[in-house]
Parts: C-alpha cells; structure tokens; sequence
C-alpha cells in the first residue's frame, strides 16, 4: 500500500506551505478581528480575506487532483476549504463536476442563468443589483451563492431535494458559529463579512478575464451545448488568456497561486498550481498574444461594470496595443465556488 501523501514529490513543501498558510490565516485572522487594536483589526481583515482567496485555489487544486495522491484526501480537503470560503452548502464533488465541464466542453456551463434571471425580475430588484454592482458590491455572485442555499426548498428535482437535510444543518451550524462571533464581537462579525466580500470580489475579478467562450444555460449536468462550432484545443487557446497580476515581477502571481497562468493550466490541467509559471515560460515564452497583464483590465472592469452583469457578449481583446483589453466586457457568475 502506497504510503505518499502528495500527488507530486515536488509538491511537498510547496503544499504544505499554502494549506498552512490557508489554516493559520483564517484563524489567526478572525483572531487579530477580535484583538480591539485598529491596527490589528486592519490587518486581520486582509489576512483573512486572503486566506479565503488561497483556501479558494486550493479548491480548484483538489478539484483537479494536483496535491494529494488519493482522491478522497482532496475530496475531504476540499470540503475544508470549502467552509472556510463559504461554498460548503454544495457538495465539493458537484462544485468539481461543474469545473470540469468548463474543461470538457470548453465553455462557461451554468445552469443557473443571472442574466435571463434579472431580465425576468422585477424592475425594482433589477435595479438594487445593479445599483449594488455600481458601487462594487459583488451582488451576481452574492445571488449565485444564496440560490445554492435555496435551491433545495424551491425545486421539484430529487437530486437537488436530497441536499436539504445537508443545507439545512450547514445553516444551522455557520450561524451558530457567526452568532458566536458577533457576540463577541459585532464589528468583527462585520468585518468577517467584509473580508468575503474581497475574497469574492478578487476571484471574479479574476474570473472575468480568462475566457471569451461562449456561455450556455443547461438545466442538469448532462444537458448537452450546440454543437454550432469547433471548439478544440486551438479554439480553446485562442479564448483562454492569462491575466497575470505581474510580467515583471512574477512572484507576485503567488498571491493566487498562480491561477491566472491560465493558457498554462489549460493546455495542461493536471499540472500542480507551482509548476505553471515554468509551464508557461516552456509553452509560450516571454512574449504570449494572449498575456494580459491585470493593469490592463482595471479600466474595463471598472467600465463595464453594469454592461457585464446584463450582457450575453463578453466583448473583445484586440490583438495589441496598451489599450487592446478595453473592450473586454468579461464575465460574470462563472464561479467554480458555486455548483451551478
């Protein structure tokens, strides 16, 4: 019987280091939350801010198998990073088997339609989101996660109705938990809030700019996407783009645990998060068309912060030039925290 842990022998230490750091930054944040000192406070709000944002690339790790060598440790792993991103009322299998269809179909499946949605809604309830997006309140993924919460009460789908016990207790169990901590403390009970509200404002950030696929509403794991075009591996390049935080400063890509080398991961999905850099460098070298540096981007993400919510089109990347990402729209609600 096998007797390693990792999946890779190189992963070791690089590993370790991140579920660590994911572990005493969530509870050494909360802690510095209810600390009293405003400094620490501070400081705590952006370390547990970014330890949710590691603990939510670790999810995509195991969802790929990368760090540990058996299936089930990164399924229980998973699970852990889960409850401390706040996408535990899914199971992490579901969450896995919605971001592999990403990969399979090469394009963005969801089966919960935010734009269909809000065209549908009410007008008042359409514009509090996008009054709420305006002001960079995060209010898409915000709705995605409560419809999770929901979806087991609301639906006639056996599959989605046996979930109800397991929503059920979470809720039980978290609001306990942040009942305790707003008791202690209410401003760190706010500030906890605060601290997801980045960790989700980052990974949608992030997510908006890494593909132009097309994006289509499917109703169960096995609805099937148009077969309209080819969708191969040079389409799926060519619609994949790696939104770098830094060209010149590369280290600096580990405060995401180097999810934007994203072409890299891509050609090569079972390629561990520390190894993508080097990946990248071998496929593509220095000067990749698709390379999008993040400064690139703040102007459209500020730009078309309500045309993205509400438009099916992700717009378009020129092939060059300082300004050649200003007509990228991006996407919104593509998530891999949510299972839908």
């Amino acid at each position: 019987m096998s007797t390693q842990i990792y999946r890779y022998a190189d992963g070791r230490l690089a590993n370790s280091l991140a579920i660590a750091y994911t572990l005493v930054g969530y509870v050494g944040g909360i802690g510095l939350l209810l600390s009293g000192h405003w400094a620490a406070i501070a400081a705590g709000t952006l370390l547990l801010a970014h330890a949710m944002i590691v603990a939510a690339y670790l999810i995509h790790e195991f969802a790929h198998g990368t760090i540990f060598a058996k299936p089930r440790h990164n399924e229980w792993a998973g699970e852990l990073c889960s409850w401390i991103c706040g996408s535990c009322y899914a199971g992490f299998q579901d969450l896995r088997k919605k971001h592999m269809r990403h990969h399979v179909d090469r394009a963005d499946v969801i089966t919960f339609d935010t734009k269909a949605f809000l065209a549908r809604s009410p007008a008042w309830f359409r514009k509090l989101v996008l009054a709420a997006e305006w002001a960079y309140v995060p209010a898409v993924e915000l709705i995605m996660h409560y419809y999770v919460i929901l979806l087991p009460f609301i639906t006639d789908n056996a599959k989605h109705r046996a979930n109800r016990r397991k929503v059920a207790l979470t809720l039980l169990i978290r609001g306990v938990l942040f009942g305790l901590l707003a008791y202690a403390s209410p401003l760190a009970a706010v500030l906890y809030f605060v601290a997801w509200s980045i960790m989700l404002t980052v990974l949608r950030f992030t997510d908006a700019y890494q593909h132009t696929y097309d994006a289509f509403a499917v109703l169960e794991d096995g609805g099937k996407i148009p077969d309209d075009k080819t969708r191969d591996r040079t389409y799926e390049q060519m619609n994949t783009f790696s939104n770098v935080v830094s060209v010149r400063w590369p280290v600096l890509d580990l405060l995401l645990l180097n999810f934007a080398y994203h072409n890299a991961h891509h050609e090569k999905p079972v390629a561990p998060w520390y190894r993508l850099p080097a990946l990248h460098k071998q496929l593509y070298g220095d000067d990749y068309a698709q390379v999008l540096p993040m400064h690139l981007l703040f102007k459209s993400f500020h730009q078309h912060r309500l045309r993205r919510v509400i438009d099916d089109n992700y717009g378009v990347v020129e092939p060059e030039g300082k300004h050649r990402a200003d007509g990228f729209y991006g996407a919104v609600g593509v998530s891999f925290l949510t299972a839908v």
